[in-house]
Formats: structure tokens, sequence, C-alpha cells
């Protein structure tokens, strides 16, 4: 149990038997009335995000999130197995919490895996990884990099717009948050 002014960003609440991750907290003081606590949540398993506000001083429940640097070793069905590069441990995650970082993952590349007494929570790259573009349509004289965009195929199997400049067998810097091509990468 914490109180209110434990509150840091960050910090993972247990409210109504439901995980939710501080983004940003206020406290504020009006000229008259109690002060109060104005946060923003995000929803750890489905994202989203809602207002709440809380009176100062009150106790809220936080939740023991462990986090833990892991290796994607490969898919087995519908679920990721992941192995705790310290234990070496392997753990059978879910497509669904996964989710969309399925679309940037490698096999033998290294995540953050969110847990909470023992069960997968969600799974964190780092803000870009290099990927290697397998399929795109070949680039034509005189394409520029600020004319334009096409579709290029990651080796993962994602699809992304790249400058008409670039062309298959090129690696590339993808930012994991919104997929978005972030430049070319030489080796």
């Amino acid at each position: 149990m914490a109180t209110t002014n434990d509150l840091k960003n960050g910090t993972v609440l247990k409210i109504d038997g439901q995980l939710w991750t501080v983004i940003e907290f206020q406290h504020v003081k009006p000229g008259k009335g109690g002060a109060f606590v104005r946060t923003k949540l995000k929803n750890v398993l489905s994202g989203k995000v809602v207002d709440r506000t809380f009176n100062a001083g009150l106790k809220i429940e936080t939740a023991n999130v462990d986090k833990r640097d892991m290796q994607f070793l490969y898919k087995d069905g519908s679920d990721f197995v992941f192995m705790d590069t310290d234990t070496y441990d392997q753990v059978n995650i879910p497509e669904a919490t996964v989710g969309d970082v399925a679309n940037f993952l490698l096999e033998s590349q290294s995540a953050m895996v969110a847990t909470n007494e023992g069960a997968p929570l969600y799974v964190e790259l780092p803000p870009s990884v290099v990927l290697e573009v397998t399929y795109t349509e070949p680039g034509l004289q005189g394409d520029r990099s600020s004319a334009g965009t096409k579709p290029a195929t990651l080796e993962t199997g994602y699809e992304i717009q790249v400058p008409l400049f670039l062309e298959a067998n090129t690696k590339v810097k993808v930012d994991t948050r919104d997929g978005s091509y972030l430049g070319r990468v030489n080796d």
C-alpha cells in the first residue's frame, strides 16, 4: 500500500482488480477545499488511458511489476517462447500479450518482459530496431528521398512505407512504437 503522495510516473496501481500505470500526475492545492492528485492512468493490458483524481493522502494499492530482459527464441503455434537471460527459464507468452511487438521481433532478439505474480503483462522493445527490407518495388532513376514513399516488406513480414530510393536487402531503422521508417543503416 502507498499513498497518493508516493505516486510517480511509471508506478503501477491495482484498482478494481486491474493494473494501471501512472503516465502523469499533478498535486493540486486549490484555494479552498482539500488538496487532490490529478492523474492520467493507462491500463497495462488494454492500453486504455483514463483521467482519475484522488484525494491527497488516500491509500492506494500498488502492484509489483517485475521487468526482465529476455531473449525471443521461437514461435510455438500462437505462443511466443522467451528465455530469461539470467536463469535460462523459458516462458510461453500468448500472441495477444505480445501484440504489435511481434511485427518487429526476430529470433534471438532481446526484449523487456513485464510480469505480475508470474503472469506476463506485456513485451517491450527498444524505441527502434534495425531490420532488413526483403521486398520492395525497384527504385527508378531520379527518385529522391523527398519525392514520396512506397511499401516495403521487412524480414518479419511487416509492411512499412519507405522512400522511393530504397531497394530490397537494405537494412533500415524502424520505430517500434508506430512502425515508421527512421532511416537507412549502413553496415
